[in-house]
């Protein structure tokens, strides 16, 4: 990691109760449905997770249009805070999209409530500069795939009169 200041960060709200957006980032079902770039795909059955203090969480990406194409993503998790907080330092390895070599990056997300049932996620990520772009572009796609995941499991209620 090339420095003490993240390379990465974002403040967003999402439409969800804080408890299910901590559970689409801690657990492999949720996690599945959303992460990473938009055509990838993360086999439930390569996924494990021990998300807690000195825990871990682990899956591998694969590219269903290149199939050459397999990230292994291993976090050490240091610090956890049910619905509150993840950071650790995820190993990227594996057969990567051309330039990108494996490299570590520590990420902390934190969970806050906002107004009307909404979540603000603060994320940052600290990263080898060669990945910043590659990584950008992989959280804004991956954050039209959580609102989807998100709307799916938790449907704005409809009031109808009577």
């Amino acid at each position: 990691m090339d420095s003490d200041k993240p390379q990465i960060v974002i403040s967003r709200v999402v439409d969800a109760p804080r408890e299910l957006v901590y559970r689409a980032f801690t657990d492999p079902d949720h996690l599945a449905a959303w992460w990473g770039p938009i055509g990838n795909s993360i086999p439930r059955e390569e996924m494990d997770f021990d998300v807690r203090p000195g825990g871990y969480q682990r899956w591998t990406e694969v590219f269903p249009t290149q199939p050459g194409l397999r990230v292994d993503v291993h976090i050490d998790l240091s610090d956890v805070a049910d619905g509150e907080l993840l950071d650790g330092v995820a190993h990227v390895t594996g057969q990567l999209p051309e330039g990108i070599e494996p490299h570590e990056t520590r990420m902390r997300v934190e969970f806050h409530d906002e107004a009307d049932g909404r979540t603000r996620l603060e994320i940052r990520q600290w990263l080898p500069g060669r990945v910043v772009g590659p990584a950008d572009q992989g959280w804004n796609e991956a954050f039209s795939k959580l609102d989807t995941t998100l709307r799916n499991a938790h449907p704005v209620a409809i009031d109808v009169e009577v």
